[in-house]
């Protein structure tokens, strides 16, 4: 299963060839897995209150083709894998056709308050496993 989020290409986000800046797509699929942990009812600000953060420690991006000002795109993301305390989370950036633009893996960590990896809140594993292919 997967979810989705649409993104609206801004013109501020351009690079002097009028392509989306390189350093733009990991702002989209962070903006796409924020808002998916806020529909699950663990946004990073209830996470924090229950001494939990999700940090990025790997990500990878292959770039497919440009993206242009005024595109309308999709995130879909999916979590490829769970492990103790991180995961894989999976997503493509679509443009209006379907057509891949970029690609992304995501490894996610839990951590305490002092930054130590912990396994995530049970409750939040379990709505994670929802989106596992």
């Amino acid at each position: 299963m997967s979810t989705s989020t649409t993104i609206r290409v801004r013109f501020h986000e351009l690079d002097p060839n009028g392509h989306v800046n390189h350093g733009v797509y990991a702002n989209y699929f962070e903006t796409a897995r924020i808002e998916l942990l806020d529909a699950l009812g663990f946004g990073p600000d209830v996470l924090a209150q229950r001494g939990v953060h999700l940090v990025v420690v790997e990500l990878r991006i292959r770039f497919k083709r440009p993206a242009r000002a005024g595109d309308t795109l999709t995130v879909r993301t999916s979590i490829k894998e769970l492990r103790r305390a991180s995961s894989w989370w999976s997503q493509q950036l679509l443009d209006e056709a379907g057509g891949v633009v970029a690609e992304a893996e995501v490894r996610s960590t839990a951590t305490n308050r002092e930054g130590r990896p912990i396994p995530p809140p049970s409750d939040l594993a379990e709505k994670l496993a929802t989106l596992q292919p």
